[in-house]
């Protein structure tokens, strides 16, 4: 295959896994759980998944809702400090199999956290078992010709979070004002001082 006809096909199969996804009752369930969350929203991931999370809380963070990334690993060596009673989890893991992040889901039961949010993809994925809510991704048929990398299961988890974070903020109400307040610098923070949408 062609250099272009590869870029073509990979960004063809991205956005047509992005557009199998079925938002169900779940999904609403999840940013209700999230709206009411008296704590932080903590997300886990590891690999990609986890870089994912990542941009996740940031999203969270940015738009008015408190948040933090939990690294799966780092979570056995004191970072399950993190953790209250009052937070909510969202584990990201396309398989729903790595051993890290549902040790991470069990440990967090054990430290009290209520609900946990599972992102998940494959049927037959661990994560179902430890989640409460589960944002189903679908199944997914990666682009990589290798049939490896995960690149289409990487968009649909970062379009699903996406979905979620922007969801929340309408829920919740949240204003350009609030927006600002949390943007005090940069183009965005400019923005949202100012009647002027951005262009």
């Amino acid at each position: 295959m062609q250099i272009q006809e590869r870029m073509r096909a990979v960004l063809v199969a991205e956005a047509a896994a992005i557009n199998a996804v079925r938002i169900d009752d779940q999904y609403e369930a999840a940013v209700r759980l999230l709206a009411g969350c008296k704590g932080k929203v903590i997300a886990t991931g590891i690999g990609k998944a986890g870089h994912i999370a990542k941009k996740f809380a940031a999203t969270l963070c940015s738009t008015a809702t408190p948040a933090d990334f939990l690294h799966p690993a780092e979570a056995a060596h004191g970072d399950l400090g993190l953790l209250s009673k009052d937070d909510v989890m969202i584990a990201f893991s396309t398989s729903g199999k790595s051993r890290e992040v549902l040790e991470v889901c069990e440990l967090a039961k054990h430290m009290g956290v209520t609900h946990i949010i599972g992102v998940t993809s494959h049927p037959d994925s661990e994560l179902r078992r430890y989640a409460d809510v589960v944002l189903n991704m679908g199944v997914i048929t990666e682009p990589c010709p290798l049939g490896l990398t995960p690149s289409a299961s990487m968009a649909v988890m970062l379009a699903i979070s996406d979905a979620v974070a922007l969801s929340l903020l309408e829920h919740k109400g949240v204003t350009r004002t609030d927006y600002g307040l949390r943007h005090h610098g940069g183009y965005l923070g400019r923005a949202a001082r100012t009647d002027n949408l951005p262009t």
